[in-house]
């Protein structure tokens, strides 16, 4: 995939037919990293080919480990771990690749690694990941920009998050599986990638408990436990969700494939308090109708179950033609409206007061040349794309492809007017500089 291309978008085309979901890239990434605590063969299946999956694959290859992936099968074998260092070169491009610290640490009780880059959506700092990772035993030092951990001996505590941080309690419990005793994480994050990492743990011989709730017990188990296996990736739910608001968006009707309904609760009651029609056709499948008619909504981000920071921005493009006036307030990250100078580009009526966003309904948005600053503020722009009059140019794509496989192809099967070209820089309009709209 070639970030050097844009996206020119023909809008206002229903999108309809039917869509399958890939697997989840939250997901996918924390369990090639947890595929390094056994030296047994590991093989995943359902796993998206996506420009974040490739950086792990350098990630692990860094340390040593066998990967190879073939259509939606990838292999990773850990028999031989050369190096417990995960460089800058490689931690930098992506966050979840700090996964690693936890599972280097579980197995090898050393690591060094890079603290994480990823989207440039605000602070997302480490603490709580030291934090837990000291309380199992660990001695941690940060030098010259890396994370350095070492203990002759990991032994079970009782662990209180501060916060509910996903990255935490995923780093917490992957360090936990070796250790000596039993680890119990309370005010754990509670999303289903939580549950999809667990599930695989137990698969390869640990023992987990309670992951999707807000306490997870981790009993340690001998390294000659744990083994191999085969795993399917759950399938991601922000990439449905994704879909289902550019389906209502365009008023269309879609059928999504391969889904779990209650990962997305959320997401459902607020496109239907929106006025889109949902319904649930089998246990693995949505059908999304909308019918243009959309009412303002308030959102306020919060962790799971609540309304995921993720679909933030993609929401905002839905409602930037919805009658009224929505509140949107970020409560996860300070620096995640960067879509908002965009999406007013296109001839949106938003406002950014600190971490609320205050959008206007408009009549219709028009086409214009921007720019998709992070992976879901790039997903908001296809969604305004798709449902503006005119031409959509969008560049900067490597963000997208962090995060949707085939997003063309999937959306040319919908009937939208979509198509991937060569970019020219000569073409662009920069980036919106509104100082109201990117604080």
């Amino acid at each position: 995939m070639q970030s050097q291309d844009k996206l020119v978008i023909e809008g206002r085309q229903p999108l309809n037919g039917k869509v399958s979901i890939s697997g989840a890239k939250n997901s996918v990434l924390k369990l090639m990293g947890a595929a390094i605590l056994t030296d047994s063969p590991i093989e995943l299946r359902n796993v998206p080919q996506l420009s974040d999956v490739s950086v792990m694959s350098d990630v692990l290859r860094h340390l040593g480990v066998t990967v190879t992936q073939k259509d939606d099968v990838m292999i990773i074998e850990a028999k031989d771990i050369t190096r417990t260092e995960a460089s800058y070169d490689h931690v930098s491009k992506m966050r979840a690749s700090f996964i690693v610290l936890g599972a280097l640490l579980g197995r090898h009780h050393e690591a060094r690694v890079s603290l994480p880059g990823g989207c440039s959506i605000g602070k997302r700092g480490v603490d709580l990941h030291i934090k837990g990772l000291q309380s199992l035993g660990a001695e941690i030092q940060i030098n010259q920009g890396y994370v350095e951990a070492c203990a002759t001996r990991l032994e079970g505590r009782e662990i209180l998050l501060d916060t509910p941080s996903v990255g935490a309690t995923e780093n917490i419990m992957l360090a936990a599986v070796l250790a000596e005793g039993a680890t119990i994480i309370s005010n754990a994050a509670q999303e289903p990638e939580i549950a999809d990492l667990a599930n695989f743990l137990n698969a390869i011989g640990a023992d987990v408990s309670g992951a999707g709730s807000t306490e997870i017990i981790i009993n340690g188990v001998k390294k000659q436990d744990l083994h191999g296996t085969t795993y399917t990736i759950m399938p991601d739910r922000i990439e449905a969700a994704t879909y289902m608001i550019a389906a209502a968006g365009t008023e269309g009707n879609v059928l999504l494939e391969n889904v779990i309904p209650g990962h997305l609760n959320s997401v459902i009651r607020k496109l239907e308090d929106v006025g889109a029609e949902i319904i649930t056709e089998g246990p693995n499948a949505l059908r999304v109708i909308g019918d243009g008619r959309f009412e303002a909504q308030n959102i306020v981000t919060q962790p799971y179950p609540g309304f995921p920071t993720d679909l933030q921005a993609p929401f905002m493009a839905l409602l930037t033609t919805a009658e009224g006036v929505s509140i949107i307030t970020e409560t996860l990250y300070e620096n995640r409206f960067k879509q908002i100078g965009e999406l007013n580009r296109m001839g949106a009526n938003i406002q950014n007061q600190g971490d609320i966003a205050v959008v206007t309904g408009v009549d219709h948005l028009t086409g214009a040349q921007v720019k998709a600053s992070d992976l879901r503020a790039g997903a908001a722009l296809v969604i305004a794309g798709l449902q503006a009059e005119g031409t959509t140019e969008i560049c900067d794509l490597h963000h997208i492809d962090r995060g949707y496989e085939e997003l063309v192809s999937k959306l040319s099967g919908l009937g939208a007017n979509i198509q991937r070209v060569p970019f020219d820089e000569s073409g662009v309009v920069p980036a919106s500089q509104d100082k109201a709209a990117v604080e």
